[in-house]
């Protein structure tokens, strides 16, 4: 169980740290914005208290002073400055180094650690010299308690009443309440009425809970920091009923009764019965079993430390509880499994029903189709993330590449909350960080060339996620310089990617840049030079069935626009058939679907080009592509689809029509073979390769252009 405890830690931690990043980010912005100061000290807060709970002590020592600090800026006493932002997400990366090393990964340089304290410490506000004679002052030691601050003391009652599973994570509720005494005056009276008979009780389950009286100047923010990673765990009540400033001093403070009532520990009713039979309220009480004797001790308590007040008000709301769940991702990915196994049954089941042609049958299988359609959809659901918590990460990027090139950047995002399964967003990772790096290094220019040019010193990268049908559109933009179509030209001509005479388009010319190892770089430095960085793009998009396009106008900027599938599960195709094999091609790409005769491929004159409409389409004859030898139909047909912006047809010999696939992944000794991203299974139990379009239509251009 503990196990688990800790293991729910990291992750949790995890998310911290990527939510603490986002919010230093948006800090730099705004540096006054007291919501986003309150959420990285409540991050760090929670990490470490936690980490002290779960026997993280290293990360709880080292955050602690990271927490000191912005407690100080929580409270007015210090300001948000780029220097304490640099240090603090440093802080946090080294957070994440000792988070991993917990876990066996990686290696931890403490000395970093030791640097970064104590920079921290030099920038709170030093206190005043000591008298000659008195001891020395500590390294860290917070401004003393003014008298305006003493003027706000507020009381609280608090009721904490944890879960009694709350021992089996590790928690000790001993430690939170020390953690509220430590705010200020406090008196604590603990409640046994929940502990059951001997022969029903469980060692390690919580059955107590406890009332707290806290006279504190923190104000409820503190007090429910104290609880903020065992919130879900636990009933917390929290009432305001003393404020400073508006007690009535000449008034005693609530007589007991209505004290007890108020906490719902007596009823109104129960409450007369007791007042006239004319003894001590508390007495009676306890002597009738209505009260336990601790109830009534607490809210003695309560009554003599709020002596002479009068006025109370209710704290906010009991938060509700989360709803939401926790589920490890490998669970996730069996659920898309087990679905894709049933749409495969489903399929096998409406073709026997089909071919068996009992109306009974024909219903039960499309109820069951329609259900499995359903729980596909659901299940996919379940794997769409937002996307922004990707986009967060890359400001950091931005903020410290541009540092490092001497460049003024920001970056805006625009549909953050588009969502995209989250394999797709994983591995989209690697070709955002390529492209980003690239418009900072090679795109946006540096201030004093922008400045000459009429622009703004601070150049812009743009981050933005958008959806399109079945697919999504990450656009990534910059304000810089645009490609020099010249020099890629003549870079590519030199590299013989491209003939020296021939006339190509702008879109030819700026897809060189995906080649692998072209680069226009002068010179090699840490960021760019050797030309892997947007090879690595293409194949990344490649392996996501995705596409990518290039628009750049010179001095104004360049667009990458990349068209990425909803998911890399299950999707929608079209089924085609050539001699007895079957093929799917994916939906999304296909746009239409003509015949060819053999009248049409005369007409061509050995040429693989098509008249539709008017228009000349290329195609690619997937027959002898892939040496099928059987007889070919007098009627074929054209898939027409678009392949990174280019119209290309793939002649099969018959379309069977649209088709759920499942997509397999194809064993190693098959993971190279050109033109097949993956295999199906169909209905009949047969398997069907999926075919990649790209691949195939990149195969034929360099066939082409080899021929030539």
């Amino acid at each position: 169980m503990m196990e688990q405890a800790i293991a729910t830690y990291r992750e949790e931690a995890g998310e911290l740290l990527s939510e603490l990043e986002t919010s230093l980010l948006d800090l730099e912005e705004t540096p006054e914005d007291t919501d986003l100061i309150n959420r990285v000290f409540r991050a760090m807060h929670t990490i470490k208290g936690s980490g002290a709970m779960f026997g993280f002590d290293e990360i709880a020592a080292f955050t602690h002073e990271v927490e000191t600090v912005f407690d100080m800026v929580r409270n007015g006493k210090m300001t948000v400055t780029k220097r304490l932002l640099d240090l603090t997400l440093k802080s946090r990366d080294h957070i994440s180094a000792l988070l991993d090393f917990s876990a066996g990964a990686g290696e931890v340089d403490r000395s970093i650690g030791d640097e970064l304290i104590i920079s921290l410490r030099q920038l709170l506000p030093q206190p005043e010299s000591p008298p000659k004679g008195s001891s020395d002052i500590p390294a860290i030691q917070l401004p003393p308690v003014s008298v305006s601050e003493l003027a706000d003391e507020i009381t609280w009652r608090i009721r904490f009443r944890p879960t009694r599973e709350l021992l089996l994570c590790g928690t000790n509720p001993i430690s939170l309440i020390n953690e509220l005494r430590a705010l200020g005056t406090c008196h604590v009276v603990a409640q046994f009425d929940d502990i059951p008979l001997i022969d029903n009780l469980v060692g390690e389950q919580c059955y107590i809970y406890w009332d707290i009286i806290l006279t504190t100047t923190r104000g409820e923010d503190a007090i429910r920091d104290v609880f903020i990673f065992i919130e879900d765990d636990c009933e917390i009540k929290i009432e305001m009923i003393d404020s400073s400033g508006l007690i009535d001093r000449d008034q005693g403070y609530k007589k007991l009764g209505d004290i007890l009532v108020e906490r719902g520990d007596l009823s109104p009713v129960e409450m007369q019965k007791i007042l006239m039979l004319q003894k001590r309220f508390g007495e009676l009480l306890v002597e009738q079993g209505i009260v336990t004797p601790e109830k009534v001790q607490s809210a003695l308590v309560e009554q003599q430390h709020v002596k002479g007040v009068r006025q109370e008000r209710s704290a906010a709301p009991q938060q509700e509880a989360a709803a939401s769940i926790r589920v490890p991702a490998e669970k996730l990915d069996q659920l898309i499994n087990l679905v894709g196994e049933m749409v495969t049954v489903q399929a096998h089941l409406s073709q026997v029903s089909l071919a068996g042609g009992d109306s009974t049958y024909i219903a039960i299988a499309e109820e069951v189709e329609r259900l499995t359609n359903e729980l596909r959809d659901t299940a996919l659901n379940i794997r769409m993330l937002p996307i922004g918590s990707t986009f967060s990460k890359f400001k950091r990027l931005v903020r410290d590449l541009s540092q490092e090139l001497g460049k003024e950047i920001e970056m805006e995002t625009f549909g953050a909350e588009t969502e995209l399964d989250k394999t797709v967003i994983e591995k989209l990772n690697d070709p955002l960080v390529h492209i980003i790096r690239n418009s900072i290094d090679h795109g946006i220019e540096m201030p004093d060339v922008r400045t000459a040019s009429g622009k703004s010193s601070v150049g812009t990268v743009f981050l933005g996620a958008e959806h399109s049908g079945d697919s999504v559109l990450i656009t990534i933009r910059d304000d810089g310089a645009g490609l020099d179509r010249d020099t890629i030209r003549n870079k590519a001509i030199e590299r013989g990617l491209l003939p020296a005479n021939s006339e190509v388009s702008d879109k030819e010319i700026y897809a060189q840049i995906f080649a692998p190892g072209f680069s226009t770089a002068a010179k090699v430095t840490n960021v760019s030079g050797r030309g892997v960085g947007m090879d690595v793009v293409k194949r990344g998009i490649d392996g996501l069935r995705g596409s990518i396009g290039v628009d750049s106008v010179r001095g104004t900027g360049t667009t990458i626009t990349l068209k990425i599938p909803l998911t890399l599960a299950i999707i929608d195709s079209l089924l085609v058939k050539i001699g007895k094999e079957h093929f799917v091609l994916p939906l999304a790409a296909v746009e239409e679907c003509v015949e060819l005769t053999r009248e049409d491929i005369r007409n061509s004159h050995g040429r693989n080009l098509a008249n539709v409409r008017g228009a000349i389409i290329p195609y690619i004859p997937l027959r002898k592509h892939f040496k099928i030898e059987d007889s070919r139909p007098d009627i074929e047909q054209i898939v027409i689809a678009d392949i990174h912006g280019t119209k290309v047809g793939f002649v099969v010999d018959h379309v069977v029509g649209e088709h759920q696939t499942v997509i397999k992944s194809l064993g190693k000794m098959y993971r190279d073979v050109k033109g097949i991203s993956g295999a199906t299974i169909l209905g009949d139990g047969t398997v069907a390769l999926i075919l990649d379009m790209a691949i195939l239509l990149q195969s034929a251009e360099n066939l082409e252009a080899a021929a030539v």
